[in-house]
């Protein structure tokens, strides 16, 4: 479930998680429901498909995984795999879309695009959350912790039947 039980590895992973989900999650809104100025999903899809050439099943993964991501991301639920959705999203965007505009991002407006530098700071936190998980603070551990309980309180009543038959 973890990496480490280090309580630092747990706050590193608490504060991954809001700074990538912070950073994501209005870029996903964008594409996803159209807020801060985006166009929307339908939008998005056919401009994903149309303008980058995308499958349509890619370009679907592509905005669900960034939408969704940043949720599971925030609350720790499903974390790595939240961060693998992420972190693939950028890369694909990175090498696709920004490699052309260099590394720099595009602060003065001079360039057709931005470069490289935002993503490689996404996949960057992605990575560390793969290896990490989502820590202490998260959903997952919750559920980790839950369902152990459960098994732990199952082998017990187990127990207690094979002692009982023993003693008959």
């Amino acid at each position: 479930m973890r990496a480490t039980g280090s309580k630092l590895a747990d706050v590193a992973s608490l504060v991954l998680r809001i700074v990538l989900a912070c950073v994501i999650f209005p870029h996903a809104t964008q594409k996803f429901l159209g807020w801060f100025g985006g166009h929307g999903f339908q939008a998005t899809l056919f401009s994903f498909e149309h303008n980058l050439k995308l499958p349509f099943i890619l370009a679907l993964l592509a905005i669900l995984a960034e939408f969704f991501g940043t949720l599971g991301v925030f609350s720790g639920l499903l974390t790595r795999l939240s961060a693998l959705g992420i972190g693939t999203v950028m890369v694909v965007a990175a090498l696709t879309v920004h490699l052309k505009n260099g590394f720099f991002m595009n602060w003065g407006g001079q360039k057709a695009g931005e470069g490289i530098e935002y993503f490689l700071l996404a996949v960057g936190i992605a990575l560390a959350l793969l290896i990490l998980g989502g820590g202490k603070w998260s959903l997952d551990y919750a559920l980790f912790k839950l369902l152990n309980k459960e098994k732990k309180r199952e082998h017990s009543l187990q127990e207690e039947r094979q002692a009982q038959q023993v003693s008959h």
